[in-house]
């Protein structure tokens, strides 16, 4: 029987290609790109992020593929699709960051629907909320066309937000928060 290799956090900043990767059960995780309608709704929601941070500080705001890395028993590391931090960014700031986003958002691409993706996402907002992320959003743009914003108060019933509806960070991001329908035009 062969020994399998633990990947390590040196191996994830050499994934090939500089793809996308997560550090999971001492694997690398690569994820592969999106498309159109989830790449944009990640790049609004940190673009809106952004704005929040030069109006109102207070964290620093992340679009996708920044790693956050942690020290799960199965986890290593979060690569989410747009974030927001309050801790220490490192003295080397070509670095990933240390410590979990205190809001992470997940924008679900179109191979991210069926049993396996919903068993997939469910444990990875769980990882979150362990690391000590505060609010997480799982973004369906596809089926439901909803935001769903789980919390460390409640992880298991979301908050959902509807087309129509403005959705927040509360409590992770005071103030802030984006029309639904933004993500879709």
């Amino acid at each position: 029987m062969p020994t399998l290799i633990r990947a390590t956090i040196d191996d994830l900043y050499n994934v090939p290609n500089h793809s996308k990767a997560e550090l999971v059960n001492g694997e690398l995780l690569q994820m592969s790109p999106s498309g159109y309608l989830p790449g944009n709704a990640a790049h609004i929601i940190s673009s809106f992020l952004f704005l929040y941070r030069m109006d109102k500080g207070g964290g620093h705001s992340f679009g996708d593929n920044v790693g956050f890395l942690v020290e799960l028993p199965n986890r290593q590391s979060f690569s989410p699709d747009a974030g927001w931090f309050t801790g220490p960014i490192p003295d080397n700031n070509m670095k990933f960051i240390n410590g979990a986003p205190d809001f992470a958002v997940e924008v679900r691409s179109e191979g991210d629907y069926g049993p396996a993706a919903e068993t997939a996402i469910t444990r990875k907002i769980e990882d979150y909320f362990v690391a000590g992320t505060l609010i997480v959003w799982d973004v369906d743009l596809l089926s439901e066309k909803v935001i769903k914003k789980f919390s460390t108060d409640n992880p298991t019933e979301p908050v959902v937000f509807k087309r129509g509806e403005i959705a927040d960070a509360e409590p992770a991001v005071p103030g802030w928060t984006i029309e639904v329908d933004v993500l879709f035009k």
